[in-house]
């Protein structure tokens, strides 16, 4: 039996607020690593000062994802290609309320999910510039949901 692998935490820190260690990032961190879990196989990263675990996910879109990382990039792709919420859910064989969650996720990891987009799918800035413009312009003009539900004390009156 071999010695485990080692990963690179110098990227992570811990964040849970009331530990000494909050925030430091780099080489002297303490962060390592603390098992995986769940069906992705999630990386899960303990801290030493504090000793409380977290996922490498935290803080990223791909936090509380059931979906393979490929999966989600593919579906945000097809989106910043032009194509709406209902064909992409057709497209990618994915319900349109996931792809819609995944769309609100996405915009509020704009640097990481643009970064990720440039690098491994070749977008280019502009392409990205155009995709972000639009869903901006989408969040102002839809109502919040629950602006959808019907007033019970008007419902059925009539």
């Amino acid at each position: 039996m071999g010695r485990k692998k080692q990963i690179d935490t110098s990227m992570y820190f811990c964040p849970h607020t009331d530990c000494p260690n909050y925030g430091k990032v780099g080489p002297d961190n303490q962060i390592v690593g603390a098992g995986r879990y769940g069906k992705a196989n999630t990386q899960l990263l303990r801290c030493k000062v504090c000793g409380r675990t977290f996922s490498a996910r935290r803080g990223t879109p791909l936090f509380g994802l059931k979906a393979s990382e490929e999966t989600f990039y593919d579906v945000i792709a097809c989106l910043a290609e032009g194509n709406g919420i209902r064909a992409t859910a057709r497209i990618k064989g994915v319900d349109k309320d996931t792809v819609a969650e995944w769309l609100d996720t996405a915009s509020q990891h704009v640097e990481a999910v643009s970064r990720y987009l440039m690098v491994h799918l070749h977008f280019e800035e502009a392409q990205l510039d155009e995709f972000w413009s639009f869903v901006q312009k989408k969040r102002r003009t839809v109502p919040p949901l629950n602006s959808f539900r019907p007033n019970t004390a008007t419902a059925g009156s009539g």
